[in-house]
């Protein structure tokens, strides 16, 4: 039986009772209106770092020169 939350049941060993009670948890602490907000920013930081991860150091990060004589 395939269903939508079978590859999120699959992480960590977490079902469906688990889940619920993750978000409720999460309702209870942060609130119905905050919780689109923590979603969006935890959305774009995982994008921000897959992009970091595949792009090449940024061009302001100095690289230590390679000077001919120093060994």
């Amino acid at each position: 039986m395939t269903t939508f939350l079978s590859p999120v049941v699959g992480i960590m060993g977490l079902g469906g009772p688990e889940l619920i009670i993750i978000l409720i948890i999460l309702l209870l602490l942060f609130g119905g209106s905050k919780l689109p907000g923590l979603a969006k920013g935890l959305g774009q930081s995982i994008k921000e770092f897959k992009n970091a991860a595949k792009d090449e150091p940024a061009k302001d990060e100095k690289k230590p020169d390679a000077k001919p004589g120093n060994n």
